[in-house]
């Protein structure tokens, strides 16, 4: 899988066209990207799988640590969407938009090789094990080995839907609306009222000195 262009280093070559396909498409809105990619524009289907490839398959390795399964995944998700696009609905949040399906997919792919009843809520409730990352806003400035276990520790601590929520809300800063659509909670407050309770947990969980 090719890594987001947003997210590469300077240190990687991006070829000249993918360059020009960044430069028109992303100062343009997620809804005029969408559209433009909906009506057959193929520079914005590009454009849509070189940013987001690397970003759903952090966010799908969440669910199963086979990363072939979740490559092809990512892979029949949008070949799906190629497939459909012309017939597909206005989209105002790509990033939301894509999680929600690319959850559905690796879902659906491993619940095909499982047998027992009851399997998706065992599976929600058992899985996306969030690792520590320099980019959670709320540990970023902890450089030390020692205050990284901690925070592991403590979101370990967490339930799985505190730590899916914490890792929507911080390292994909996706808004509270957002979240509550890809964890298909009815009201906007019950994302919000997730975190919250996350946050009090961790800082219960984890030593004063880091806050």
């Amino acid at each position: 899988m090719n890594n987001s262009p947003k997210e590469q280093s300077n240190s990687t070559f991006i070829p000249v066209k993918h360059l020009e396909t960044i430069k028109v498409f992303e100062k343009k809105s997620d809804c005029d990207i969408w559209n433009a990619f909906n009506k057959g524009d193929e520079m914005a289907f590009n454009y849509l799988y070189r940013t987001y490839v690397h970003k759903l398959f952090q966010f799908g390795s969440q669910y199963s640590r086979d990363s072939s399964l979740v490559k092809d995944s990512i892979q029949n998700l949008f070949i799906y969407l190629r497939k459909k696009r012309g017939s597909l609905g206005e989209v105002t949040n790509i990033k939301g938009y894509l999680f929600k399906s690319i959850q559905r997919e690796i879902i659906k792919n491993i619940k095909a090789n499982t047998s027992f009843e009851g399997f998706e809520e065992n599976f929600r409730e058992s899985h996306f094990q969030l690792e520590v990352s320099p980019e959670v806003s709320f540990i970023k400035n902890e450089s030390e080995d020692e205050r990284k276990i901690q925070v592991q520790q403590a979101l370990n601590q967490l339930t799985t839907k505190q730590r899916k929520a914490i890792l929507l809300f911080y390292e994909e800063e996706l808004s509270y609306k957002e979240i509550a659509e890809i964890m298909n909670f009815s009201e906007v407050k019950t994302a919000r009222k997730l975190i919250y309770r996350a946050l009090s947990s961790l800082k219960e969980f984890i030593k004063p000195t880091s806050y």
